[in-house]
Parts: C-alpha cells; structure tokens; sequence
C-alpha cells in the first residue's frame, strides 16, 4: 500500500477541483508547507499580487497598484499584497467546523499611516471576503475571522522609514462541498481586491488612499 492509498477520497476529489480553479492573472500562486497539527489532512497555498512596473490604462486600477503604476519605472517588479489560503481535511469531522473540510486564509495588504484610524477597515475587509464568495456561488457556512490594523514604527538606525499601517484579514468557512473550485477563485479575487484591482464586489467600496507597499 502506498502512502496516496491512505488519502480519503474526498480529500483527492477537493485537490483536483483546486486545480480546476481559475484565479487572477495578477495573482502569483504557489503551494507552500501546510500546517501539520491543524487537521490530518492538508494544502497550501501562498499569493502574492504584483504590480510589474508598467503603465496602465487610466481607470484601470485602484488603490495601491494605481498608486505603484503610476510610479513605476517598468524595470521592478512591486508587491501589493500577500495572502495565504489553507484546505483542511478530517474524515472524522468537526463539531467546530460543522463539516469534515474548513478553508483558513490570511490575507494582508499595506495603507498609508492616516488610513488606520478608520473604523470602517474592520467591516469593508470581511465585506469584501462575504461578496467574493457569493459573487461566485460558493456555498459556506460557520464563517468567522478577524480584521486586524497593524502600526509598524521603526527605531535606531531605521528610523528614517516613515510609520506604516497593515490590514490584516484571518478568516475560516467550512465548504457546502468538496468542490472547492469557487472558493479559491472567490479568494483569488479577495487578495486582489486587496491590493485595489478591479473589479470590485458589487455595492461595495473600496477603501481610499491605500499605499504601494514597502520601499
């Protein structure tokens, strides 16, 4: 017996519906080491959104790639946001969970300093992650996470780099299915939405002023 005979069917199934998925063309996407200890089974992967140093179109964009473009000399590649999106799989189910699969993801993108006393962070970025899943048709449920504002100062001999503020997104939602196509393409365009791509979830705005990453 080899070890992918021990890996239950299900488990199998939602793997090739992963690569099914069709994300955005921004996105760079890689798997990366799942957590072990979380549940039995297990997959990552890690995103990046950048912007790759070239003019676009007026309109086109929003938000830090429209701020990065705009500033970009076409010959470095900048990072608008990173985010990580975790499948986890127990045979056993989980009264946590009220399933046997749970989605985990972690996305964070970068704002300017003035941005972090805005209460309105919080609710627009887990809007931004209710829209993209229904945007897509993708069946949830036990969905719960938190937004988190980040202030990084620096001291010493780093004290010329000016503050910073990150949001942060941790959020879990247990698939109807083992099909999880939909829901990595809806946080495919999560992560963008993050880094002010287009387009945007209908009836939703985006959060002004955002910044181009770090220098």
């Amino acid at each position: 017996m080899n070890a992918l005979d021990q890996v239950p069917a299900d488990f199998i199934f939602a793997l090739g519906t992963l690569r099914q998925a069709r994300t955005r063309a921004e996105l760079r996407l890689e798997e990366i080491p799942a957590p072990a200890r979380l549940a039995p089974f297990a997959v990552a992967l890690g995103a990046e959104v950048i912007a790759a140093g070239e003019p676009a179109p007026s309109g086109a964009v929003h938000g830090p790639a429209a701020a990065a473009l705009a500033r970009a000399s076409g010959s470095d590649d900048i990072e608008l946001a990173t985010g990580r999106f975790i499948l986890l799989h127990d045979p056993d189910g989980s009264d946590v969970w009220e399933g046997e699969f749970r989605i985990v993801t972690y996305i964070r993108a970068q704002l300017e300093p003035e941005m972090g006393n805005d209460e309105m962070l919080g609710p627009v970025a887990w809007a931004w992650l209710v829209e993209a899943l229904e945007n897509h048709a993708a069946p949830y449920r036990a969905a719960g996470g938190t937004a988190t504002r980040v202030l990084s100062e620096s001291f010493g001999t780093l004290a010329d780099r000016p503050n910073s503020i990150d949001i942060e997104l941790r959020a879990s939602w247990t698939p109807a299915s083992p099909d999880i196509t939909s829901h990595l393409e809806a946080w495919s365009d999560m992560v963008c939405t993050f880094a002010g791509l287009p387009p945007l979830p209908e009836g939703v705005t985006p959060l002004p002023r955002w910044r181009r990453g770090l220098p």
